[in-house]
């Protein structure tokens, strides 16, 4: 069952069933893409999440009655595979100790030594679900049961920007600096905010993500490639 309401003068909320689930998640995001691509000036942006969609539009171009039965009728369709969903993103981290502020002491509370949680977070293939929080913060998941946590009792007021985190069943990564309570594992030498590029966010809900373990000097090589613009990020459709 789909709930479609007001969201503000200018807002449409859907709320799609409550669970977090990649069918659900791609019926979302290609809700997003069709109403974007049939409406492009009248819905001005659309967001995103785990199963619901924020849409908001300009009401002097389109109503909300009439919004909303074309939502309606586009979800009767069916949202069939999309760009986004085939993307496959290979994401370098580095797990160690300087990076990973909480990698021994959430690998002993979950009873996996540190090389063994590293393993299991880096062989998964996770699923980009939603941005928010933060601008750029990804949520992905879902992470392997065994990697499942609880946030930190006493949240950080500052988490190091590209800080590769993981909490309940997700794993994330912070775009910046940022007050936070999720387990920190690791870091990346990406970052996640591209203001120069026409996509500003490295991240866009749909893609698939998998984690590649670097050593502290390829951490370090590749920080140099990405300031000097020598990066090639390694994405492949699937």
């Amino acid at each position: 069952m789909v709930e479609i309401k007001r969201f503000g003068d200018r807002g449409v909320l859907v709320n799609f069933e409550q669970k977090i689930e990649a069918e659900i998640n791609q019926q979302v995001i290609g809700l997003s893409e069709a109403l974007l691509d049939q409406y492009p000036g009248s819905v001005l942006y659309t967001i995103p999440a785990y199963c619901s969609l924020t849409i908001q539009y300009n009401p002097s171009l389109i109503s909300f009655p009439v919004l909303s039965k074309s939502i309606e009728e586009l979800l009767e369709k069916g949202a069939g595979p999309t760009q986004a969903d085939l993307r496959q993103i290979e994401i370098p981290v580095c797990y160690d100790s300087k990076f990973g502020l909480d990698l021994e002491a959430i690998s002993a509370s979950i009873g996996l030594s540190s090389e063994a949680l590293i393993a299991a977070h880096s062989q998964a293939l996770y699923r980009v679900y939603m941005l928010g929080f933060l601008p750029g913060f990804v949520y992905m998941g879902k992470l392997p049961e065994r990697l499942h946590c609880k946030r930190r009792s006493d949240p950080r007021l500052r988490v190091p920007q590209q800080s590769v985190a993981i909490a309940g069943a997700q794993t994330g990564i912070y775009p910046s600096e940022a007050p936070g309570g999720w387990n920190i594992i690791g870091r990346t030498p990406l970052p996640l905010i591209l203001p120069e590029k026409a996509e500003p966010f490295l991240f866009r809900a749909g893609d698939r993500v998998r984690f590649k373990p670097v050593s502290l000097s390829q951490f370090q090589q590749i920080e140099e490639q990405v300031q000097e613009n020598k990066y090639e990020l390694k994405v492949t459709y699937v």
